[in-house]
């Protein structure tokens, strides 16, 4: 199991889709049909051996540290990755990483790290300065030893459709695993039909440029670890059903600062989305499942649902998220048509099967 550690609520960013929206969001009269329960500390209190009893109980215990900001927190970071042997993973905005020690880095073999595509993108949304330093800090830590896997995890905003150039930028720079998140259906202050109509246009021609890119590239033996990509080609070369991708509710939770455990770590603070606590065997952790429209999806099989908040939560109108839909039956078809020609690189040994397999449930996303 993927366990997201909830280290920290707090964060040193304060970035236009996550702060900006929530805030605007938390005006609104009208709010998600849940249930909230607030009492959790703002940071991580569990005793670490309360923590390490639970993970022992699982052989195949994965944990990618989480916030907020986790690097906020890297006390607890060190004495976690000194207690406890398990596989750890990172997500972070990149702004301290420069302060990680060598001891520390050497234990979490992979790293994501927020950018949103080129330095005036991500300045846009994260603040000015910030994609310089994050590179900067990228360049530090890869001089210092660090050779795990670095994945770069844009946003991609309503307003800005260009997937191609974005991701193109962060190739670049040097990046050769990237996913993204749309900003899209996560908040109920923001959908505006004609907008978001436009997006969709934009982002799926943008998203067919980039595909193309793809395939260019792996006809040369290049296989960039494009998330998304990789994730359903997969799926659809072995003929795979899935669940949903991230693996919130059945092979992904996470555990909140005071010990509850939910099905995925946006979801902290309701209840409708608790598993369980430490207290309990993993394997006794409540399924959570999608339900609703997605159930009775034509392609349920290959994109799992997108999210289990969204699918839950319903902010968006049904029109806004059919749109939010069309994006990802695109996508799936875009790259279904392309399988007969990556079936062939791989029977002419140009690319392998074993170049686009992948760790399922540590963050990436495989459907934005």
């Amino acid at each position: 199991m993927h366990y997201h550690l909830i280290l920290t609520e707090e964060c040193n960013s304060r970035c236009r889709y996550c702060y900006g929206k929530s805030v605007q969001d938390s005006n609104l009269k009208s709010s998600p049909p849940f249930s909230y329960d607030f009492s959790a500390p703002p940071v991580f209190s569990v005793p670490i051996e309360k923590l390490q009893t639970f993970l022992e109980k699982d052989a195949h215990a994965v944990v990618i540290f989480y916030g907020g900001e986790p690097l906020l927190e890297i006390e607890k970071i060190k004495e976690i990755v000194n207690t406890i042997d398990v596989p750890y993973r990172m997500q972070t905005n990149g702004l301290l990483l420069d302060e990680v020690p060598v001891s520390v880095l050497s234990k979490i073999d992979k790293i994501l790290i927020s950018l949103d595509g080129t330095r005036e993108r991500t300045d846009y949304n994260r603040g000015t300065g910030t994609f310089d330093r994050v590179m900067n800090n990228i360049c530090n830590i890869t001089s210092r030893g660090y050779e795990g896997e670095l994945i770069a995890r844009m946003t991609i905003a309503q307003e800005f459709p260009d997937i191609f150039h974005q991701v193109c930028s962060l190739i670049s720079e040097g990046f050769t695993s990237i996913h993204w998140q749309l900003d899209a259906g996560f908040y109920g202050s923001d959908f505006n039909e004609s907008t978001f109509s436009w997006f969709v246009g934009e982002y799926t021609r943008s998203l067919d440029i980039l595909i193309a890119f793809w395939m260019e590239k792996l006809k040369k033996g290049e296989v960039i670890r494009i998330y998304p990509f990789i994730g359903i080609v997969e799926s659809l070369l072995y003929e795979e059903s899935t669940l949903l991708r991230c693996g919130a509710g059945h092979s992904g939770y996470a555990i909140c600062t005071d010990g509850r455990i939910v099905a995925c770590p946006i979801t902290m603070h309701i209840t409708d989305f608790v598993a369980g606590t430490l207290d309990i065997h993993p394997h006794d952790l409540e399924p959570i499942t999608i339900g609703g429209r997605c159930r009775f999806c034509p392609i349920v099989h290959i994109c799992g649902g997108r999210c289990l908040y969204w699918n839950r939560a319903g902010l968006w109108p049904e029109n806004g998220d059919d749109l939010i839909c069309k994006t990802i039956f695109h996508l799936v078809q875009a790259l279904k048509q392309r399988i007969p020609e990556i079936e062939g690189l791989i029977k002419d040994n140009q690319i392998s099967l074993r170049d686009l397999s992948h760790e399922k449930y540590f963050g990436p996303e495989i459907i934005p």
